[in-house]
């Protein structure tokens, strides 16, 4: 592992991410909330700091070798959340402490959703504004946003892009240069956020509101400008129609909407496997949530079929918006609701969770072991878009499910250890560890309520959910540091 060339990488995001302050500075001085002096001073020290870093090894050209990539890429998260946090820790609104605040930040670049603020409608529109953009940046990724820089400034970037996608599409390349396929992500990412911005606005949103919410929809992060979340507009069905719609397009492997956008054509939608796996569990766990509701005569049936497809798609895409408080329909739906959500939507998109093709792969998997039992000389291969799995893939794909449910365990019982009930313990920790945002139990409306001690833990779960979990713990393997 190379020191110099870590720095150097460091310095440079550092320095990029603090030009992010300053359209906050912007939003601040025309509102005139007071808070551009929190921001400028935030920028100050992340500027600084970004350079102090680079200027020393600002002329030195290695590539970064895969070891160099996993460290840049699992540090990275927690050093941006750290200096983002800044402006919340010196701003007098909303008077969070460190800790609250860098769980926000975090909470936001990993695109959890998960909140410790309260009176969301009385803050200034530059903190509110702040936390929306936050987790656009986060929602494609900052490493791969910079991915499109690094190339030009004489820094090898395919390291981290492995590192940074997940799962068995990890190796695909969309373009014959890293740098290219970052760039083709993040047009297709910003034409997103337009549509949705305009859609809102054209329902009936503000421009402030419709921005800060298609920056959230767009990342499928969750956070909103309103303590209600989107059941502040839950009587205005356009706007909830098109948070469906937006959010479960960003739940899209974008590798889809690249080939969509360069071939204009979508049938291959339905011919990719994962799609068609998370579209068909996608309508059917809306169907059956929304025939619940009606049944049970919570809504009428319009409501019904509004909110239960609502909530299936915003917990499902990890978004964690909501509409009505879910947390207080029968214990069936909340938890039903919070399976989806740790399965997320398909790799290659701004949500979280497991993925949807991993859970798709152990599903065949099971099948193969099945069919094993009744024809054992049997050979089932496991086939995925009509090309054979090696078993290697479906070898890592039950390896990651096991670590990702030990990690699971182990994080509750730490929170609970700290003090807090069950129901609270594994509701936020099976939320942070999949990027959902909302839990049950205490944390039900927020977070704010949850200690200190748990809430370190929680960041920790955001990280690994963030980082598909190997990123993170490769780093704790003796063998990672053998040279």
């Amino acid at each position: 592992m190379r020191i110099a060339v870590i720095t150097r990488v460091f310095g440079i995001l550092l320095t990029v991410f603090s030009l992010t302050l300053l359209p906050p500075i912007a939003v601040s001085l025309w509102y005139d909330d007071g808070t551009h002096t929190a921001f400028g001073a935030a920028f100050v020290i992340t500027l600084i700091t970004g350079l102090f870093l680079w200027l020393p090894v600002h002329d030195l050209h290695q590539e970064l070798r895969t070891r160099d990539g996993f460290v840049v890429t699992s540090l990275f998260w927690l050093v941006l959340g750290s200096f983002g946090a800044l402006p919340l820790i010196i701003s007098p609104q909303p008077a969070l402490g460190i800790t609250d605040s860098i769980f926000e930040s975090i909470s936001g670049l990993t695109t959890t959703g998960a909140t410790v603020i309260t009176g969301l409608d009385n803050l200034p529109p530059a903190i509110l504004y702040y936390r929306q953009q936050l987790q656009w940046f986060g929602g494609i990724g900052v490493i791969v946003i910079a991915l499109a820089i690094l190339p030009m400034l004489g820094i090898g970037g395919m390291q981290l892009y492995k590192a940074e996608i997940p799962g068995p599409v990890k190796d695909t390349k969309l373009t014959p240069r890293i740098a290219e396929t970052a760039r083709a992500l993040f047009v297709i990412y910003i034409t997103l956020t337009l549509l949705c911005g305009l859609g809102y606005w054209w329902a009936g949103m503000t421009v402030f509101d419709a921005v800060a919410h298609a920056f959230s929809t767009v990342a499928n992060g969750g956070f909103s400008t309103h303590d209600d979340s989107m059941g502040f507009y839950a009587n205005n069905h356009a706007i909830m129609t098109i948070c469906i719609l937006f959010m479960f397009t960003a739940a899209i492997n974008f590798g889809l909407h690249f080939f969509a956008f360069r071939n204009r054509s979508l049938t291959h939608y339905w011919r990719d496997s994962e799609f068609r796996f998370y579209a068909t569990l996608t309508v059917s766990a809306g169907l059956l949530i929304s025939c619940y509701l009606w049944f049970l005569g919570m809504f009428s049936p319009g409501s019904s079929f509004l909110h239960g497809f609502f909530q299936v798609v915003s917990i499902g895409t990890t978004a964690g918006f909501a509409s009505e408080n879910f947390t207080a329909w029968p214990a069936f739906l909340p938890y039903f609701l919070l399976l989806l959500g740790i399965m997320g939507a398909c790799a290659g998109s701004t949500s979280g969770g497991i993925k949807a093709v991993r859970v798709m792969l152990i599903m065949k998997s099971g099948l193969r072991e099945l069919n094993r039992l009744v024809h054992s000389n049997a050979v089932v291969p496991i086939k995925v878009n009509r090309k054979l799995v090696p078993e290697r893939v479906t070898d890592a794909v039950w390896g990651f499910f096991a670590v990702y449910i030990l990690s699971f365990f182990v994080l509750t019982i730490i929170v609970m250890a700290t003090g807090e009930d069950f129901v609270t313990s594994f509701s936020t920790v099976a939320s942070c560890l999949s990027n959902i945002g909302p839990a049950l139990g205490e944390a039900a409306s927020h977070y704010g309520s949850v200690n200190e001690v748990a809430k370190w833990f929680l960041i920790l779960a955001m990280l690994m959910g963030r980082l598909e979990i190997f990123t993170l713990l490769v780093l704790l393997t003796p063998a990672f540091w053998r040279h």
